[in-house]
């Protein structure tokens, strides 16, 4: 029975993972659908339009933002460099989007689900605002006298006449999501990986300002009211744990405990024949130290405990050997005299 079903599960969870796979693509092409749809319905509002781009001009210059015209005309230096800028603009933005999510997916699923509530989240904020506030782009004001780089030096995404333009939505400038995206995927990418590079990302959205506002396709506060409603959306929608690409230094450290344990238990294990070992020595000691003269051990120091065996060798040449003498000669007689020294040395003579 278990050669048989077990092939059966990989297969079940490949199935579930592409299943899983479809079901997103349905869903992020179900949302950008919704968002096309929804832009055009103010195509046709090209007065209420124009006149809400000359009030954010204006509020530009009470605010004292630089002039648009500046960044074009660093452009407009080379032909090359506004053709890579309308290129950039143009085919940039949304593969860079869809490679960003696809990576996200494979590699840090957590965060990918994070960054599609964010970004889905602000593309409607977007939707909102366009369909609520319509904006000519700084190209279309005459009191800006900006060029139209795009038709002049190409490539465009837009036609020359908005209202004939069924495809894109040209009086949707505000909030800019060329820049909103941008932003969005330096964001997830830094938090996602550990690379201490990761803050270089924040070069694309830099580059996608210098962009939009260069080819007069977004204003400066375009790009401002679309990094206002990110910050929003991110404290609506918290940001998942970071994901370790690898693994921690201090998790290998459980794993190579178990094979200091043995070398450990040797250890203790030898400890108990060190002390049988140095058992006799200090069984010994109380013979060893008593074994000097009485005024010799007051002069000397008391020996440690471990050192009986150091105190043996002078404690054995100190000891007096007694000698055997002759005994002296005792007169005999009755009258003879005899000493107390004599009768001792006597005595122990016939010992």
């Amino acid at each position: 029975m278990t050669s048989h079903t077990t092939p059966a599960r990989p297969a079940a969870g490949k199935r579930d993972a592409r299943r899983r796979l479809i079901r997103e693509l349905l869903l992020v092409a179900s949302l950008f659908a919704v968002y096309k749809a929804g832009r055009m319905l103010s195509t046709g509002r090209t007065d209420e339009a124009l006149r809400n781009a000359d009030r954010v001009w204006d509020a530009e210059r009470a605010l004292h933002l630089p002039g648009e015209g500046a960044v074009q005309r660093l452009l407009m230096h080379s032909d090359a460099l506004v053709h890579t800028a309308n290129t950039y603009y143009a085919a940039v933005h949304f593969p860079a989007t869809a490679l960003f999510l696809v990576w996200l997916y494979l590699r840090r699923p957590r965060h990918y689900l994070w960054t599609r509530r964010v970004l889905a989240v602000l593309t409607g904020a977007a939707l909102a605002l366009h369909l609520s506030f319509p904006l000519a782009p700084p190209r279309m004001l005459g009191a800006a006298h900006l060029v139209d780089t795009g038709q002049v030096y190409g490539p465009t995404v837009y036609r020359a006449e908005a209202a004939a333009d069924t495809v894109a939505n040209q009086f949707a400038a505000m909030p800019s999501l060329h820049f909103g995206w941008a932003l969005m995927l330096a964001i997830g990418m830094i938090a996602a990986t550990r690379s201490r590079w990761r803050a270089l990302w924040l070069l694309h959205p830099l580059v996608t300002l210098l962009v939009v506002v260069g080819t007069a396709n977004h204003y400066w506060l375009d790009a401002i009211v679309a990094t206002a409603l990110l910050g929003a959306t991110l404290l609506l929608i918290p940001r998942p744990t970071p994901t370790r690409t690898g693994p921690h230094p201090h998790e290998q450290a459980p794993a190579q405990a178990p094979a200091l344990a043995p070398a450990q238990t040797q250890a203790q294990a030898s400890a108990p024949a060190l002390v049988q070992a140095s058992a006799p020595a200090q069984a010994s000691a109380p013979a060893l130290v008593l074994v000097p003269a009485p005024d010799q051990a007051q002069a000397q120091a008391p020996v440690p405990a471990r050192a009986p065996a150091l105190a043996q060798a002078p404690a054995q040449a100190l000891t007096p050997v007694p000698a055997r003498t002759p005994a002296p000669a005792v007169p005999s007689g009755p009258g003879a005299p005899v000493s107390v020294s004599a009768a001792v040395a006597s005595v122990g003579g016939g010992q």
